[in-house]
């Protein structure tokens, strides 16, 4: 981490120039060395190692002109306490985003820089999470931080908010890579989680302050969460999601990808189905992932298995809830399958959820839970 101002200064200048991105800052710091040596190189000289003339002339003009505001505002920011400029250079420096072929010339972190260097697994899904998908992400994601293992996650509704949330729950702890500038929440309603974050896990940006979110900054926020994890597990995934570009990009740098099945006819599940017809590993409990990737698994009770049924209750209850499964169904439909009346069932279900055996979900339909 870096504590001189003036090595701070010729960093953010180098890694904050507009246009320039991770792949160029690294032809860059290859072919000059330092960011200072780059910095001053001769407009010919820059040319030569980003072919590009506009490129060029943008690096130079930035190079000679006064701080732009990003910053400034950048400085600002890291003069709060647990704000920490992370660079290539520092020995805090995580190794395993070293993978990457357009690693970050800089990280903005705000807590723990320890858990960067830790042991992780990568966890994401979709943003449209059920509820199912969520609680199976907090659990999931608890009983890999209870082995000692961080979470790492990219601060999003559904999935990853869930994630972290778990990672938080144990030793393990979380990291949370953003895709806006440091000083942003995004989505505001993950404010709260964002500050237990920063003060008990860690939250890393390679956007400077004042980056808004955009949908190019969330596959560069995605390689990082691939990059950080030793394995990818996605919980929930529509065909088209992010979260399939994460396992691309994890199963690309050797990362082990595991995929937790669902319903055929869930949308949310496509992704992850399609992700086990390419190779993911089909992930029914914490010891799956423990076992593939060689991690002792500490305190993690052998073989539990976060999926597997409750026992049946006797009686009505039992009857309802097998009759229930696991995909969504209507209360016209369970009264079909059990031969109930609606007023009956309905007073069933009631008590099955209130004791947490049943999901209620928009539509007037009903989901047995895990």
């Amino acid at each position: 981490m870096i504590s001189d101002d003036a090595d701070a200064a010729l960093w953010l200048r180098f890694a904050l120039v507009p246009g320039i991105g991770p792949r160029r800052q690294s032809s860059l710091l290859q072919a000059f060395r330092t960011p200072q040596a780059a910095l001053a190189a001769s407009f010919y000289d820059v040319c030569n190692v980003l072919g590009d003339n506009q490129a060029a002339r943008v690096w130079c003009t930035a190079a000679s002109a006064p701080p732009s505001e990003t910053m400034l505002r950048t400085r600002e920011w890291l003069d709060a306490p647990g704000h920490h400029l992370l660079t290539l250079a520092d020995d805090a420096w995580p190794a395993s985003l070293l993978d990457l072929p357009d690693a970050p010339a800089v990280l903005f972190c705000m807590g723990n820089l320890a858990l960067l260097k830790q042991t992780s697994l990568a966890v994401v899904g979709s943003r449209n999470a059920t509820p199912q998908g969520i609680e199976h992400a907090e659990r999931f994601a608890a009983a890999v931080s209870d082995a000692g293992i961080g979470i790492v996650s990219g601060l999003a509704a559904g999935i990853d908010a869930a994630a972290h949330r778990g990672g938080l729950a144990g030793p393990g702890r979380t990291i949370a890579v953003i895709g806006t500038g440091p000083e942003r929440v995004y989505p505001a309603s993950n404010r709260a989680l964002a500050h237990r974050i920063a003060a008990e896990g860690v939250i890393v940006s390679e956007f400077g302050v004042g980056t808004e979110p955009r949908a190019g900054h969330f596959p560069r926020r995605n390689r990082l969460i691939a990059a950080l994890g030793k394995g990818c597990l996605v919980v929930e995934a529509a065909l088209q999601s992010g979260s399939l570009i994460t396992a691309r990009q994890a199963n690309e740098m050797g990362r082990d990808v595991f995929a937790i099945p669902g319903s055929i006819h869930s949308p949310q599940a496509k992704g992850c189905h399609q992700l086990i017809k390419q190779g993911a590993r089909l992930t029914e409990s914490v010891q799956d992932i423990l076992e593939e990737l060689g991690w002792d698994s500490g305190p993690v009770q052998k073989g539990l298995t976060l999926l597997d049924p409750a026992p049946l209750p006797q009686g009505e209850e039992g009857q309802v809830l097998a009759a229930t499964g696991y995909d969504p169904v209507t209360v016209d439909e369970l009264a079909t399958r059990c031969g109930l009346t609606a007023d009956r069932l309905c007073a069933i279900l009631l008590g099955l959820e209130l004791q947490g055996a049943v999901l209620a979900l928009p539509g007037g339909r009903f989901q047995r839970r895990a």
